[in-house]
């Protein structure tokens, strides 16, 4: 018998089929991948188990029994809890008001008792050793501490089966330890859980099978201990991955971008950026790492102009910046391209051009030139691989993946010294992330300079010739990579090493 068994399973979204007759099951007290490159359906699958979807056909079983799961409060009567990939926390209340929030416990007179709600929690946060602070707001804490909350929530419905969607990317690798120990925990007291995820390093050191999708359909599954990484990627990709593109050697050149001694405001009005001195020099790659929420977010909106800064001064190139206005010798890859890189309601056609349509070689007196945008536009999709190839379909049609295609098409086609790449890859699949990266070492290796923040260390380490680590919003220690490993670099992120650099 399966703790959860999904037979024939279809959903559509009008002319789009997400999941075709797809059969996934899972045993009990096993820790379960699900991976696939970005649209390949996992995601739509676990909505349906937890209700947020319902199928257009196919059957579901939990236990053995057939249910129905029409919306997440049926999903969680039977046990089922899922961690989403942005987290589902309302940041003014407490931790103790998110934990309990539909499922609060009062007294004959409907009288809220946070008191003994706190107590329950905290011991239920010292069983799983998920050590939280029941008093805190959620906008006061960290990343790291929102997904322990996140999982506090789960446990406290009493779920037997739960789901997580991309749990890591935000973690550094000793909060992904800890983590890791949480579900192995969880695991030998019989509870099932299944993990999606894009990192495959992952999925080896935790799982126990692994299930792959690709275009809305089931291509395998395989026990982990008898499969490999690769064998993994050429079945989530139908195809083997190239080699990618290798760095020419550093040499120092001219520094493009220049910050010094510059503080800057968040959005409290309390220093979120500190006395930040760094300077990114022509054909090099700084990675800036950190746990976010420590000034790397703002950093990025001062130096791309979206962010007044207090004091200091920043130059690119000859060209100073002002604190209040931005500067156009820069292209800006945003950390999320929903809200700041893409109009989703425009075509892929108008994003492609987006920001750019005031230059002459698109515009005819005061219209744009439909041609010349559309040769343009074409040979970025053929250049970046965009899929569909369709100009005239809106942005918000496209998968996530696409999206990012779509950004990082129109920014790394910009004939400019500097590239700001905040998240480049984040939520992305095994075949657009190689893609990125290659991109991102292409234009390297063309001489431009590139400030890289990334919460994934590990793209840090591949991508970078320094490593600048951020930590309440100062520059605490910059590396060469070379000589340093991620456990070292996790230290400075959290505070744990003081301030040597």
């Amino acid at each position: 018998m399966y703790a959860v068994e999904m037979q024939h399973i279809t959903k559509r979204f009008g002319h789009f089929t997400a999941n075709h007759q797809v059969d996934f099951q899972v045993h009990e007290g096993e820790i379960h991948a699900l991976i696939g490159e970005n649209g390949a359906g996992k995601s739509t699958l676990m909505r349906i188990l937890y209700g947020f979807y319902t199928p257009d056909a196919g059957q579901i079983y939990i236990n053995g029994r057939e249910v129905k799961i029409q919306k997440p409060s049926d999903a969680i009567t039977l046990g089922v809890g899922m961690v989403h990939q942005h987290f589902m926390l309302i940041p003014p209340l407490t931790v103790t008001e998110n934990i309990i929030l539909g499922k609060e416990e009062t007294n004959r007179l409907g009288i809220l008792n946070l008191p003994l709600a706190a107590k329950q929690l905290t011991e239920l946060s010292q069983t799983y050793r998920l050590h939280i602070d029941p008093s805190a707001k959620i906008e006061q804490v960290s990343i790291g501490f929102q997904q322990r909350i996140e999982i506090l929530k789960i446990l406290y419905r009493n779920a037997q089966i739960i789901i997580l969607d991309e749990p890591t990317p935000i973690l550094t690798p000793q909060e992904i330890d800890d983590l890791f120990k949480v579900l192995l925990q969880l695991k030998s007291e019989g509870k099932t859980i299944i993990l999606i995820t894009h990192k495959l390093s992952e999925v080896m050191t935790i799982s126990n099978r692994i299930t792959i999708m690709r275009h809305g359909k089931i291509v395998g599954t395989r026990e982990t201990k008898s499969t490999t990484q690769t064998e993994l990627a050429r079945l989530m990709i139908g195809e083997e991955i190239g080699p990618p593109i290798s760095k020419r050697p550093f040499i120092a050149h001219k520094d493009i971008l220049i910050m010094e001694q510059v503080s800057a405001k968040g959005d409290r009005g309390v220093l979120a950026v500190r006395n930040v001195s760094l300077n990114v020099k022509e054909g090099e790659i700084i990675g800036i790492a950190g746990v976010e929420g420590n000034g790397q977010s703002e950093l990025v909106q001062v130096i791309a102009g979206l962010r007044p800064f207090q004091v200091g001064e920043i130059s690119i190139g000859s060209h100073s910046l002002s604190p209040t206005h931005g500067h156009q010798a820069l292209a800006h890859i945003p950390e999320d391209r929903l809200r700041f890189g893409l109009i989703l309601d425009f075509t892929l056609q108008e994003n492609l051009i987006l920001g750019r349509q005031q230059e002459l070689r698109f515009r005819h007196y005061y219209f744009l030139q439909d041609s010349e945008t559309r040769s343009y536009s074409s040979e970025l999709i053929h250049s970046f691989d965009i899929r569909p190839e369709e100009l005239s379909l809106p942005a918000r049609n496209f998968s996530g993946g696409n999206q990012q295609k779509i950004v990082v098409a129109r920014e790394l086609s910009k004939n400019v010294p500097l590239i700001v790449a905040s998240q480049p890859t984040r939520g992305l699949d095994i075949r657009a992330i190689d893609f990125i990266h290659n991109s991102l070492i292409s234009e390297r290796n063309k001489g431009k300079a590139i400030l890289l923040v990334s919460s994934d260390l590990g793209e840090i380490l591949k991508l970078s010739d320094r490593i600048a680590v951020m930590y309440e919003g100062e520059i605490t220690k910059v590396f060469l990579t070379a000589d340093t490993d991620e456990r070292e670099i996790g230290m400075y992120m959290t505070g744990a090493k003081k301030k040597s650099a």
